[in-house]
């Protein structure tokens, strides 16, 4: 069925995604003065310039509810998460793409209001919106609102951060609280049961991250604490490295009113999404200057454990457990990652 274009449309219709009037009054009204080009001339692909050295590169799918929560929404939340992911490389974003797939029956304020955010997390994270898609899909088939984002980045000449470089006695830091980005997107659906004064944690990592490499630090390793929170990362990092690792329970840092949360739905802080926090492994020596930096953009930074040893030679293939919890009594037990997704649609 084809839309009749209108003089006002306070909706999204499907003729929005039919390459028609209502088609290029989108792209026209709102998405070329927003990203681009400058000279308004629209092209099948974007021609980035020259670059020299190794590239990053990088793409995730966003699919978060509700589309606006508190501390962001989910245009923020795609620009930063994949500027994020490059940072974990020690990339510098150099451009992103937009997938933007809508749902009929959207409002065109909510779109207006996702728009503005993405255009205003790129300009906040230096990097160039200078491709993109748009799609609609019928009424009840697509929430609203999901987005997808590529990015690509510049990774300075010798730079290698990866789990492999991990090695025995690197000091294991966390960038800031952790859980709070998951129970805010619990609170603003109405899911707890009460009202938890709470923000999102989504923010950029570029900027601690460029801190630290300008400092001179060696990292060694850097993961953000997305879906599966520190439980997942930290167990991923482990096997990848091929190394033990001991967290110090009383060392990770969770705000009262998230641990009072996951107290009462049984939650465990440490597997919950987070969008603007990262684990540091580096070596044990420079651990201090890290955290003193990683303090002047949010003071709760912390280090919570340390890395203790490759596997033995008598495990075959990977242990079940290579994470430990440590209690403040001493008392050790392994970290349990669970089997599948603790919340949905939390980014």
């Amino acid at each position: 069925m084809i839309c009749p274009p209108h003089a006002a449309e306070p909706v999204i219709q499907l003729g929005h995604g039919g390459g028609g009037k209502l088609s290029q009054r989108l792209i026209q009204e709102l998405l070329v003065p927003a990203f681009g080009p400058q000279d308004g001339v629209l092209h099948d692909a974007a021609l980035l310039p020259p670059i020299e050295g190794q590239l990053a590169f990088t793409t995730d799918s966003y699919v978060v509810h509700p589309l606006i929560f508190p501390g962001g929404d989910i245009g923020r939340l795609a620009v930063i998460g994949s500027v994020n992911d490059l940072a974990m490389a020690g990339a510098t974003p150099v451009a992103l793409s937009l997938g933007l797939i809508l749902e009929e029956g959207l409002a065109m304020a909510v779109l207006e209001t996702v728009v503005a955010s993405i255009q205003t997390a790129a300009v906040e994270c230096g990097v160039a919106v200078v491709t993109g898609d748009t799609k609609v899909v019928e009424r009840g088939k697509g929430d609203g609102l999901f987005i997808n984002t590529s990015a690509v980045g510049q990774v300075a000449p010798g730079l290698t951060i990866h789990p492999r470089a991990v090695r025995e006695g690197d000091a294991v830091l966390v960038s800031g609280d952790l859980g709070r980005h998951g129970i805010a997107i619990l609170a603003a659906r109405g899911q707890l049961g009460f009202q938890a004064p709470l923000m999102s944690d989504l923010a950029p990592l570029l900027g601690p991250v460029q801190a630290l490499l300008a400092a001179g630090l060696q990292l060694h390793c850097l993961r953000d604490l997305t879906r599966g929170g520190l439980a997942s990362a930290i167990d991923e990092i482990a096997r990848s490295a091929g190394h033990w690792i001991e967290l110090e329970d009383g060392a990770i840092p969770v705000v009262p009113s998230v641990q009072g949360a996951c107290d009462l739905l049984g939650f465990d802080p440490i597997a919950l999404a987070n969008e603007g926090r990262m684990v540091v492994i580096l070596s044990a020596g420079e651990a201090p200057a890290a955290l003193a930096i990683l303090r002047a953009f949010e003071p709760s930074a912390a280090r919570i454990g340390t890395v203790i040893q490759p596997f033995g030679a008598d495990h075959r293939g990977q242990p079940r457990n290579p994470v430990s919890l440590r209690s403040a009594l001493g008392v050790k037990r392994p970290l349990e990652v669970g089997l599948g997704e603790l919340l949905p649609r939390i980014c």
